[in-house]
């Protein structure tokens, strides 16, 4: 008994051997097979690939003679004739070059709305000129602060005299709150004030790099600033014909101011009778 159970335990043995066998060998016979399998069609691939890349090139180089006619045909037709403009086309060229610029009251929509007396185009120009020649005989008071405290320490004008100075307010301020008080100041202390339309245009009339939000226009010409020491003439006074004739332009100068002065009251005054709506 003993015999015959190790006999079958060999046979046994060797069954699951070779079964084991034939496994190892399918399972290399499916490899090899998937193998060849994925081989071909990566070949394929690349096949198709190079083909479909040189088709490409080959539309490329045809589009690309299609479009060199098309121009050069056109270029031929532009040579031989131009192509003529209708008269609808030529009479809104025409409009559009004989249109002029806007003026000044268009920009009216985004300026403050308390902005009364506002200069029309021409007084708009007369006053930054009268600015631009108030900052050169240093008659003129820049920003919010030197303005209010002019205008307090201000005289009151009598009605029917000349007031101590002019202010000049930019219309375009945000927020409005900045010089919402001082038309009212104004007219407390019987000063005439004309509203501008741009900021950038007074602080650039007033001799400045930024814009001014208000400024004010003394009646008066200032007095210059006094040469340095090494700036004097030979001698301890100075050449006195030199003295005389710079004390003569300096009277010519603030006589031509005051008339600058006096045509700026006139503008603003009757700016400040018409009613703009």
């Amino acid at each position: 008994m003993a015999k015959e159970e190790a006999t079958e335990k060999v046979k046994k043995d060797k069954k699951e051997k070779s079964e084991r066998h034939e496994d190892k060998e399918k399972k290399k016979d499916k490899k090899r097979k998937r193998s060849e399998t994925t081989d071909e069609p990566k070949s394929k691939k690349r096949d198709r690939k190079v083909k479909a890349a040189a088709r490409e090139d080959e539309d490329e180089e045809h589009d690309g003679d299609i479009t060199m006619t098309l121009l050069d045909s056109l270029a031929a037709e532009d040579k031989v004739s131009p192509a003529p403009q209708s008269t609808q086309q030529q009479n809104g060229d025409a409009q559009m070059i004989d249109r002029p610029p806007p003026p000044v009251a268009a920009l009216v929509g985004a300026l403050v709305p308390f902005a009364h007396p506002l200069a029309d185009e021409k007084a708009h120009k007369k006053v930054l000129k009268s600015v631009k020649k108030a900052a050169k005989n240093r008659s003129i008071k820049r920003g919010v602060k030197e303005v209010v405290k002019a205008v307090r320490k201000s005289p009151m004008a009598a009605p029917g005299g000349t007031p101590p100075g002019i202010v000049i307010l930019a219309a375009d301020i945000s927020p409005m709150d900045v010089i919402s008080h001082i038309p009212v100041l104004c007219e407390d202390h019987n000063i005439p004030y004309v509203f501008v339309t741009s900021r950038a245009e007074l602080g650039a009339a007033g001799c400045t790099k930024r814009p001014t939000s208000v400024v004010m226009v003394g009646p008066e010409a200032g007095r210059k600033r006094k040469p340095k020491e090494g700036q004097e003439g030979e001698g301890e006074g100075g050449d006195k014909e030199k003295e005389k004739a710079k004390a003569e332009e300096q009277q010519q100068a603030a006589e031509e101011y005051k008339e600058v002065y006096r045509s700026l009251l006139k503008l603003v005054e009757k700016e400040s009778r018409t009613l703009k709506v």
